[in-house]
């Protein structure tokens, strides 16, 4: 499919997961993608509830994904199966998965000569390594570790801070290394869609899946990766991690755990609840 091709999808895209960023994957693939998000109140009218993360946060967290082009707010007015409108170009292909699909959306997007691309289920399976994403030459390298278990927009934030310092490289504990660290019933998430979820944010250069064991499960990519810096927020400044870099020469960065402006903190653990 043609890179000239526009191509927009809509939803509310709250509390993001693998599923809905394997979908965008896909319709990012058929031209550049717009993301319309529905806005708190229309969120409210169709479900009678609020969405669990607020409008400005679930922009925020699209926008990172490399493979959006741009997300924004879609009219408060629309109707669910309304064919999206947008300012910009005409979009060319409206990208649907089955769970919304119908042949209403279909008549109208055939009425309006866009095409209508409805991705089922058996499209969207596995969590493909995301490639490295490019970088200019000269740059420092960052690496930082961690769970992220329940990726949420503080992670967010955390990854594009960080990663203007230099290429952010991000590794992940191993499921063993994960359960060794913090107990039964962890990860939720598999080491593969973990680190596909990561790798999918614009601001990482690589996602990895740790070797090593321990609060320095790192240590194997670190030593072949080489880095400048680690870098690790507030809560992550534990296990020797100070001691082990003084010892290696590489530069220890604490990063202060600061919302992106506007948005409220996040915790993993009280989003997962325990």
């Amino acid at each position: 499919m043609s890179s000239c091709n526009h191509a927009v999808v809509s939803g509310a895209f709250d509390d993001l997961k693998s599923p809905d960023i394997r979908f965008l994957q896909e319709a990012g693939k058929l031209g550049g993608l717009t993301v319309l998000v529905a806005p708190d109140v229309s969120i409210q009218r169709t479900t009678g509830k609020p969405p669990k993360f607020p409008l400005a946060e679930r922009l925020y967290f699209l926008n990172a994904l490399r493979y959006v082009g741009r997300a924004i707010p879609m009219d408060a007015h629309a109707a669910p199966d309304d064919l999206p409108a947008m300012p910009g170009p005409r979009p060319d292909i409206w990208a649907d998965v089955d769970a919304t699909a119908n042949a209403a959306r279909e008549k109208l997007a055939r009425e309006n000569g866009i095409a209508y691309r409805v991705f089922e289920a058996g499209e969207l399976q596995g969590f493909p390594e995301p490639p490295p994403m490019p970088s200019a030459p000269g740059r420092k390298k960052i690496i930082a570790t961690g769970c992220y278990d329940w990726v949420h927009s503080g992670h967010v934030r955390f990854t594009e801070e960080a990663s203007t310092h230099g290429d952010l490289y991000v590794c992940l504990g191993s499921d063993a290394n994960v359960r060794l660290l913090k107990g039964p019933g962890h990860p939720l998430l598999t080491q593969e869609e973990r680190r596909y979820v990561v790798g999918s944010i614009k601001f990482v250069k690589q996602a990895l899946i740790t070797t090593g064991t321990g609060w320095v499960d790192a240590d194997p990519e670190i030593r072949r990766l080489k880095p400048d810096i680690y870098v690790v927020n507030e809560d992550g400044d534990k296990g020797g991690k100070r001691e082990y870099c003084r010892e290696l020469g590489i530069e220890y960065l604490v990063l202060k755990r600061v919302p992106a402006p506007g948005l409220a903190a996040r915790s993993s653990t009280i989003l997962r609840g325990f």
